[in-house]
């Protein structure tokens, strides 16, 4: 359902920014690693991945760029637009809110399953381990705000 011309709050808009920049951080770390699965346009070495499941980056590099990239990237456009898609409705667990607003929470929550992982696998590597997990801490509380709720509460 799309909302009247009601303006979105402000952090609904930091929200939709958190996942676009999000987005596009894995839409291109994503690629340089399951295009060089050996790692090296990201300067890592296929090394570090010894006692993981994975032997190269392509897995770990298909999945960013879908998860972490193309659904936050969808997702900030649904919470930017609010199109009425069926099929998002029809997977939406919260009918309450708009699908777009379910699947920004999600967004969070997968962010922090990423690294959660990622840092179980391999150790504390980056320091961005932290930030991405404060990120995805933000994504959720931001979608749990009251005022975001009530933007994206479908029968506004």
């Amino acid at each position: 359902m799309k909302k009247s011309k009601t303006a979105s709050p402000f952090v609904a808009r930091v929200l939709i920014f958190l996942l676009v920049f999000i987005g596009i951080g894995a839409l291109i770390s994503g690629p340089m690693l399951f295009l060089a699965p050996d790692g090296h346009l990201m300067k890592l070495s296929v090394d570090m991945l010894k006692g993981t499941p994975f032997t190269n980056f392509l897995i770990p590099g298909l999945v960013l760029f879908l998860f972490v990239g193309v659904f936050p990237i969808l997702v900030s456009y649904g919470l930017l637009r609010q199109p009425s898609w069926r099929w998002a409705e029809a997977i939406n667990v919260c009918k309450k809110y708009h699908w777009s607003w379910t699947a920004a929470w999600a967004a969070g929550v997968i962010m922090l399953i990423w690294i959660i992982v990622e840092t179980s696998l391999l150790g504390y590597v980056s320091f961005l381990q932290p930030v991405i997990t404060a990120w995805g801490i933000a994504i959720i509380t931001l979608t749990l705000l009251p005022n975001v709720r009530r933007y994206y509460n479908s029968s506004r």
